[in-house]
């Protein structure tokens, strides 16, 4: 006990005079301290803000640098300094300064000079794949748009189906599609067309006199999608040649009748009075 509150007192005394990590060797180990060191590079880069606003401003050319809002230590002992940027179209973003040096006999220089979004600054919104941007529409005249291998709308297409249709394309084996719907692509397929513009529950749907499953123009699609989706054949309606939903409908449908007659209701008993006929009074006998 007497050796270890000797060698306590020991390194003590050596932070006070040095203010650096210190040790005090024995047999049971290592021991040491540690206390901020006024010399050490750390201090002299945290108060190196004008050398780094310099920097900032030679970098900013006419444009103003704002005020200091912080610094940061890096990774290695450097230093980054922030400011206010001020450049227009980056509100809220910082001109980010590193400084380092090689040591307590060595210069503070400037390492980088780069703009970094703030908390509140205006940033573009976050990075998707072009995979995950593509919408209905995008692809034009050219362009193409290869699947993936493991697309979950697609199957390959010797696998059983619930779809007769479906298995009357691939009679034979390696013969047929390589891939076809899957049953979830299908059951998502149904319900995105019922959503559209041309399903039940569109203005033009709901004003309609009657169903398109009930109209001589609407063509079934094949297969287990006959039940809810088809074609317009009517040229005079606004979705011919467009797939449309059973429930759909539109003011051409085909057992529309209207009534032709006149207006203006007509009496049982008409008189002409285009023409006149004088009779002398009183009467001659």
């Amino acid at each position: 006990m007497l050796q270890l509150a000797r060698m306590v007192t020991e390194i003590n005394t050596a932070i006070a005079s040095t203010g650096r990590i210190v040790e005090g060797r024995h047999r049971c180990g290592t021991m040491g301290g540690v206390i901020a060191d006024p010399t050490a590079p750390g201090s002299r880069l945290e108060e190196a803000v004008e050398p780094a606003r310099e920097a900032a401003q030679l970098e900013a050319g006419d444009i103003p640098v704002g005020e200091h809002v912080g610094s940061q230590v890096e990774d290695g002992g450097a230093v980054t300094h922030l400011f206010e940027a001020g450049l227009p179209g980056y509100r809220g973003w910082r001109w980010a300064v590193t400084v380092a040096t090689a040591g307590p006999a060595s210069p503070v220089t400037v390492s980088e000079v780069v703009l970094l979004p703030g908390p509140e600054a205006l940033v573009a919104p976050p990075w998707l794949p072009w995979t995950e941007r593509l919408r209905a529409g995008d692809l034009g005249v050219g362009d193409l748009l290869p699947t993936d291998a493991d697309d979950p709308r697609l199957v390959p297409g010797y696998l059983s189906d619930d779809d007769p249709s479906v298995e009357l394309l691939s009679p034979e084996l390696g013969l047929g599609r390589l891939r076809v719907l899957s049953r979830e692509a299908r059951l998502a397929l149904v319900q995105r067309w019922r959503d559209s513009d041309r399903g039940p529950d569109s203005e033009m749907a709901r004003s309609a006199p009657d169903q398109c499953v009930n109209c001589g123009f609407y063509l079934p699609l094949g297969g287990l999608l006959a039940a809810a989706l088809g074609v317009c054949g009517n040229d005079l309606a606004p979705a011919d040649g467009q797939v449309v939903h059973a429930e759909f409908g539109c003011g051409a449908h085909s057992e529309i009748r209207v009534d032709t007659g006149p207006n203006v209701p007509v009496a049982e008993l008409v008189y002409d009075d285009a023409e006149l006929e004088l009779l002398p009074w009183p009467p001659v006998e």
